[in-house]
């Protein structure tokens, strides 16, 4: 996000122009209009993502992937290296469904589990292979290092049993490196070589995307590369057949950039990149993956690498294949999709105007761990602020699945480490355990790193955050250290007494326990050095619930804002440490606590916040910020109220029918949409927790 926009965001004073509303009487048909800020049915469920090779080996049978003879260069297997396959499949992660359903995971998210290209051998260079599952070569099957298809159907029945829904995590717009160049081919920019169509006429292929008409492309005259496919068994390799046409694929040379057009065209490391402007692509991509909800039954899909692909593929992708599971009685089916990035304002593109219903959170990732490694807690009061970026009519931030670190940039244990070189084993422990209070008690759907609940750390990203759950053969693994622990990864780290195991299962019996940690807002109460406190109030049933926490060394007494005064509240989560106040009583709209060092801790009022004096009278402004998409800000104020929901909407003049923006529920209420050109009428309508309503309107 640029600075101005993100500075901007923590204040709604800063944020009008000239042109503002006042409060006006509502309509008869402002009722319609004044909705609830949208929940899904997966809003704060706990995730565990695994890596299907590294978690347990329950079949040693296909450990060569159905070979019973060769070489690792030939089948894939060699669990001494952290590069090859070790041997984790389905019948193993099958086998550990109740372990996860101890550690109370909803929601298991596994790697993508397709056919793959087993081997890269890049000679003196090395090899590597696929067991990650990102170079996939057949679509419509399983690996057969990982298993069958009835392996996999019986996972997710099993899973289905235990209240845990199955998400795989898919490529759209990559497969297999398969398709070869003559000569060196680094990246030919479309300045360079723009594409061209059958008459060798050039094209602007954005232009073009999504669309019937689209051009027919000769190997020979269109492409930057002509593409080759070297052997007729590579010619034949993927599936569904339609993969193996080498004109739908971009052929513009390895990216050596990750950003601008390299991005969407560049071989992402080497592997061949989609044309995902062209309708074929579009329509086989939604095929495979509907297919996959019928034969599996499968809960959603997690996207990779989502800001690699134009917009107009994911505006077409993810409305129909989740419009495919719900004609299959999967109302929740859920698609989230991958945005390495750390600036709401890029991530919130892709659940709005891209079409998803959700993404990673990265920015909370870079803010969770600068606060918990005791960098302040301003960016997370940032991230916070931000979220109304992501609030459009179908979707907000309270379907972002929030995590602390991942199998491409490593552990949280591993980033407290590089912070704190020489840390102790007691404040490491310490800080991740906060990092897990804050995961769990902020708004979204947490995610935890397989490992992560057993105190793996690691020395990096990559093959480096990707240990083994059973004893490891890698030896630069072997005597790694464990937080919390005195074993290493050379032993089976299935232990449901660790430490972190209890702590993560006890946070996710005290979210499932209330369904405030569903529903409730989320309101900034203080962010300042290194204390952070945040309140979710319950819609319902009218109580604030206090987040606090503490990442300094020592204890800290603060004055905490509130939502009303008189009020008391209870300590219902004393998370770290037991000792201290368990009832205050708020004076003034504050209320004093002191945090113990290295803590967090959960206070509810022990009533409901009083009612407010009158129905909310709202206003209504454009703000100063437009993002980088086109979005401008719409800004409501409403005072004294001490819980609201404000729907934004809009309407063409002289015309009756209004379009929904979206609904915010959290100060400053505000939204960030594409205004249409023309005259427009702009209106805010406002309920309190009492359902009253206010509004206001605004022409532009």
């Amino acid at each position: 996000m640029k600075r101005s926009v993100a500075a901007s965001l923590l204040t709604a004073s800063t944020l009008l122009l000239g042109l503002a509303s006042t409060a006006t009487a509502a309509d008869p048909g402002d009722a319609a209009l004044a909705r609830d800020s949208l929940r899904s049915d997966l809003t704060g469920v706990p995730f565990y993502m695994t890596m299907i090779d590294r978690y347990a080996n329950g079949d040693p049978r296909n450990d060569r992937g159905g070979l019973t003879a060769g070489t690792r260069l030939e089948n894939g297997f060699d669990p001494t290296d952290k590069q090859f396959f070790h041997g984790g499949d389905l019948a193993g992660l099958s086998s550990k469904v109740d372990y996860l359903a101890g550690l109370g995971v909803k929601a298991l998210w596994v790697n993508p589990p397709f056919r793959n290209r087993w081997v890269v051998d890049l000679g003196p260079a090395g090899a590597f292979a696929a067991y990650h599952g990102y170079a996939i070569t057949d679509f419509t099957s399983f690996d057969p290092h990982f298993g069958t298809a009835r392996e996999m159907r019986a996972l997710v029945d099993k899973a289905h049993a235990n209240g845990i829904k199955v998400f795989f995590d898919i490529t759209a717009q990559y497969t297999a490196d398969v398709i070869t160049f003559a000569g060196e081919h680094p990246y030919r920019s479309l300045q360079e070589a723009p594409y061209k169509d059958a008459d060798g006429k050039p094209f602007d292929l954005r232009a073009m995307a999504g669309r019937p008409d689209f051009p027919k492309l000769p190997v020979d005259k269109s492409f930057p590369y002509k593409p080759i496919l070297a052997t007729p068994e590579v010619a034949k390799l993927k599936r569904p057949a339609w993969l193996n046409d080498p004109t739908l694929y971009h052929n513009r040379g390895d990216a050596t950039v990750y950003e601008g057009e390299q991005l969407l065209y560049g071989d992402f490391f080497g592997l061949d990149d989609l044309m995902t402007e062209h309708p074929r692509v579009v329509a086989g991509m939604q095929q495979i993956y509907s297919s996959w909800i019928n034969e599996m039954n499968i809960d959603g899909y997690r996207v990779d690498t989502a800001k690699h692909v134009n917009d107009e593929f994911w505006q077409a992708f993810a409305p129909a294949v989740r419009a495919h599971a719900i004609a299959r009685g999967k109302k929740d089916f859920f698609i989230f999709g991958e945005v390495y990035s750390g600036d709401p304002e890029l991530t919130s593109h892709y659940s709005t105007a891209a079409k998803m219903q959700s993404v990673l959170d990265f920015p909370f990732q870079g803010a969770a761990r600068d606060f918990v490694s005791g960098k302040g807690s301003s960016l997370l009061g940032q991230v916070l602020q931000s979220d109304d970026l992501y609030t459009d009519a179908d979707s907000n931030a309270y379907s972002l699945t929030t995590f602390l670190g991942n199998h491409d940039m490593g552990r949280l244990a591993m980033m407290l480490k590089q912070d704190h070189p020489d840390i102790s084993e007691q404040e490491l422990l310490a800080r991740v355990k906060l990092g897990n209070e804050l995961l769990f008690l902020w708004r979204g759907n947490p995610v935890i790193y397989y490992g992560d609940e057993q105190g793996f750390i690691g020395t990096g990203g990559d093959a480096e955050t990707r240990q083994d759950m059973f004893p490891t053969q890698v030896a630069d693994h072997k005597t790694q250290d464990q937080v919390g622990t005195a074993k290493t990864p050379a032993d089976d780290n299935f232990d449901p007494t660790h430490p972190l195991y209890r702590q993560l299962r006890s946070l996710a019996g005290f979210t499932a326990s209330d369904p405030m940690w569903k529903r409730g807002n989320q309101v900034l109460r203080l962010a300042s050095g290194d204390l952070l406190a945040y309140s979710r109030i319950d819609r319902t049933t009218g109580r604030e619930f206090l987040v606090v926490a503490n990442s300094s060394t020592s204890a800290k007494t603060v004055d905490v804002p509130v939502g009303a005064s008189g009020t008391q509240y209870e300590r219902i989560r004393p998370a770290l440490q037991t000792a201290g106040v368990t009832q205050v009583t708020s004076a003034e709209g504050t209320v004093k606590l002191t945090v113990p060092p290295l803590s967090a801790a959960v206070y509810r009022s022990r009533s409901a916040l009083p009612a407010d004096p009158a129905a909310p009278e709202p206003t209504l402004a454009l703000g100063t910020n437009t993002t980088q998409d086109g979005r401008t800000e719409l800004v409501s104020t409403v005072p004294d109220v001490s819980y609201a929901q404000a729907t934004f909407a809009l309407r063409v003049q002289a015309q009756q029918k209004w379009t929904v923006l979206g609904t915010d529920d959290a100060p400053p209420y505000r939204v960030f949409a594409k205004l249409p050109s023309g005259k427009l009428e702009l209106r805010v309508v406002v309920k309190d927790r009492q359902n009253r309503i206010g509004a206001a309107s605004l022409l532009r």
